[in-house]
C-alpha cells in the first residue's frame, strides 16, 4: 500500500495521458513512423561496448560466486526503477516504438538524462525533481514543517499515510521484498568468496541492506586488498534527488581486478596526505586529515546496475562517500580501465579531432585522461568534509547545490594534484601538457551529458571559468587552442573558490556560481552541434552479463 501511495498520482496521470490517444489505426500510423525515425535517432546517440573481462585466475567458487553478484545485482535494477520513475511495466506497456521502449531502458525512465531530462513520451510532463524518493505534490514548505529525524536520511522514502500526511520509511522497510533476496544472495556468496576481507565485507553488506546502517560494511570495503572480484552495492550516490539532493539512489557494479595496472597506481597511495597539506588555499580549510588507507585500483567493469547504468556511464568510482570513513580511513579509488578505454576510443579522440587545434591534437592520450579521471576520484576524498564554521557538514551546508560544486571540486582539484605531481617528478617522462590538452578535451565530452546534471553543471562552471580567464583561444577555423600557463593559473583560482565556499558551507555562492557559470552559452552550442553532426556519440551502452563471461 505504501508503494501504491507514492506513485499514484503520477502513474494516474501517465495512464491517462495514453488512454486520451484515438483508437483508429489510421490515426495512429504516422505519428508511429515519425516517431520510429526521432527515436531511432536517440538511441543512436549511445554507442553499443562489450563488458568482459579475462577470469581464468579466479577459482572454481569464485566463478559461482560471480553468478550470485550478477543475480544480486539485477535487483538493483528494479528497486531504482521505482526510485527514478515507478512502475516499470506499466510505462513499457503503453509504449509500442521499439526504440522508444529502448530508450526508456537506457534512461530508466521517460526522460532524457542527456537533454536537461527533457521528456521523449507524449503526455509526460517534467521530471519531477524529487522523482519517486517524496510525493509528487509535496513542496519544500511541507517538508520543512514535518517533524521527524529520519526525513533527512539518505536511505528513508518520503510517503503519505492513510491521513495524507508526511511519513517517513526505511528503505528495507519499502524495498522489504527485493532487499531481503539480494541481502540473502550476498550471504551465500560469501561462502564461496576465496579472500577472507571480501567474505567479510559480503555479509556485513548483507546485514547493512536490511539496516540501512552502511557504516561497518563501508568500513570493511575499505581494509580489502587481496580480493580479485569486487562489487559496489546498495543505496549509493545522491545525484538522482534533485530536490534536497540527500536520498540515495540503489545501483551495482560488478568488477574484476586488473593485478598489473592496480600495481602500478598502488605508488601513488603514498602522497595523497602530503597532496592535502599542498592544496593552495588557507590552512583553515585543508586542517582536515583524511584517513591515509586509500586504495588505488584498476579494475575491469563486467556489470552495471541502477544509478550508475542510468544515462551516462560512471567510468570510476571513489568510496565510501560517509565522511566519517573518509576520515577515519580514507577512500578507495577505483579506475574502470576497459570502461574507460572504450569513452577514449569512441568519444574523446574523435571530438579532439573536430574541436581540438591540430597542433595540439597529440597532447590528448588515454595515459592522461587516466591520470585526469583518477586523480578527480583521489580529489573526492581531499579537500574538506565539515564546515570551519558551525554550520555542520559540506553537504548539508550548500543543500541541492553539493553535487554541482562536488563534482566542480573534484576535477579541478584532480588536475592541480596532477601537476603538482609532475613537479615532484613523479609522473616519470609524461608531457604535463598531455593532461591539460586532454582535461579540455574532456570538457567538451561531459558538457554533452547536459547541463541539468551534477557533472554537466561543475563542467560548464570551469569551462566558463577558463573563457573568462583567457585559458584557450578559439581559432579562426573554430578549434580550441590551450595555453597551458592560464589554465594553470585558472585552475588555481577556481581550486580556491570551490574549497572556500565548500568550507563556509556557503550556500548563497554555491547557488550563484552554478547560476551564474553553469550553463551552456550559444557559442559553445554550436560547437557541440559540431559534433553531433559528426556522428559521434555521446556516450556508451553496455552488453554485458554472464553471458559475456567465459565460464
Amino acid at each position: 500500500m505504501i508503494k501504491k501511495t507514492v506513485m499514484a498520482m503520477m502513474l494516474g496521470a501517465i495512464v491517462l495521458s495514453f488512454s486520451s490517444c484515438g483508437d483508429a489505426p489510421a490515426k495512429k500510423e504516422e505519428p508511429i513512423q515519425k516517431e520510429d525515425s526521432k527515436m531511432k535517432s536517440l538511441v543512436e546517440t549511445y554507442t553499443d561496448f562489450t563488458l568482459t573481462s579475462d577470469i581464468s585466475h579466479l577459482s572454481a567458487d569464485e566463478k559461482q560466486m560471480l553468478k550470485l553478484l550478477f543475480e544480486a545485482a539485477e535487483v538493483m535494477n528494479s528497486i531504482y526503477w521505482q526510485e527514478s520513475f515507478g512502475n516499470k511495466a506499466e510505462l513499457m506497456s503503453n509504449l509500442n516504438d521499439p526504440y522508444q521502449k529502448r530508450f526508456a531502458e537506457i534512461n530508466y525512465g521517460p526522460w532524457n538524462r542527456l537533454d536537461d531530462n527533457a521528456s521523449f513520451v507524449e503526455g509526460i510532463g517534467k521530471k519531477p525533481a524529487g522523482v519517486q524518493f517524496y510525493p509528487i505534490d509535496m513542496t519544500k514548505e511541507e517538508f520543512e514543517a514535518f517533524e521527524d529525524p529520519n526525513k533527512t536520511s539518505q536511505y528513508t522514502m518520503i510517503v503519505r499515510d492513510e491521513n495524507m500526511k508526511l511519513k517517513s520509511v526505511w528503505y528495507h522497510d519499502y524495498f522489504k521484498e527485493e532487499i531481503d533476496k539480494v541481502s540473502a544472495l550476498l550471504k551465500k556468496a560469501a561462502k564461496l568468496a576465496g579472500d577472507e576481507g571480501f567474505r567479510t565485507y559480503l555479509n556485513l553488506r548483507a546485514e547493512a541492506l536490511l539496516t540501512d546502517d552502511y557504516l561497518a560494511s563501508d568500513m570493511a570495503w575499505m581494509d580489502m586488498r587481496n580480493n580479485n572480484v569486487d562489487l559496489v552495492i546498495g543505496p549509493i550516490e545522491n545525484y538522482e534527488d534533485a530536490l534536497f539532493g540527500t536520498k540515495a539512489a540503489h545501483e551495482a557494479f560488478i568488477l574484476i581486478k586488473d593485478l598489473d595496472w592496480t600495481k602500478k597506481l598502488a605508488h601513488f597511495a603514498q602522497f595523497l596526505p602530503e597532496l592535502q597539506k599542498q592544496m593552495p588555499v588557507e590552512a583553515k580549510y585543508k586542517a582536515e586529515i583524511p584517513g591515509s588507507n586509500a586504495d588505488l585500483g584498476a579494475y575491469d567493469a563486467v556489470f552495471y546496475a541502477g544509478d550508475c547504468n542510468a544515462g551516462s556511464k560512471t567510468i570510476a568510482i571513489n568510496l565510501p562517500n560517509d565522511e566519517r570513513v573518509q576520515l577515519a580511513k580514507g577512500s578507495r579509488r577505483l579506475q574502470l580501465k576497459n570502461s574507460m578505454q572504450a569513452k577514449f576510443d569512441k568519444i574523446l579522440i574523435p571530438i579532439s579531432e573536430v574541436l581540438i587545434a591540430e597542433d595540439q591534437r597529440q597532447h590528448v592520450t588515454f595515459d592522461a585522461f587516466f591520470a585526469n579521471t583518477m586523480f578527480h576520484e583521489v580529489a573526492h576524498g581531499l579537500g574538506i568534509k565539515n564546515t570551519i564554521n558551525g554550520k555542520g557538514d559540506v553537504r548539508s551546508a550548500i543543500k541541492e547545490q553539493y553535487s554541482a560544486l562536488e563534482e566542480g571540486k573534484a576535477d579541478i582539484l584532480g588536475l592541480y594534484m596532477v601537476t603538482k605531481l609532475h613537479e615532484m617528478g613523479e609522473l616519470g617522462e609524461a608531457d604535463l601538457m598531455d593532461n591539460y590538452v586532454t582535461f579540455m578535451a574532456g570538457i567538451f565530452r561531459s558538457v554533452r551529458f547536459g547541463a541539468a546534471s551534477s557533472h554537466g553543471k561543475a563542467n560548464m562552471i570551469r569551462f566558463n571559468y577558463f573563457l573568462e580567464r583567457g585559458a584557450f583561444t578559439k581559432l579562426e577555423n573554430g578549434t580550441y587552442h590551450i595555453d597551458m600557463d592560464k589554465m594553470k593559473e585558472a585552475s588555481i583560482e577556481l581550486t580556491q573558490l570551490i574549497l572556500k565556499i565548500q568550507g563556509d558551507g556557503d550556500y548563497d555562492a554555491a547557488k550563484n556560481l552554478v547560476k551564474e557559470k553553469g550553463t551552456i552559452n550559444v557559442d559553445l552550442q554550436k560547437d557541440l552541434d559540431k559534433i553531433d553532426a559528426a556522428g559521434i556519440p555521446i556516450d556508451i551502452i553496455f552488453k554485458q552479463g554472464l553471458g559475456q563471461l567465459n565460464f
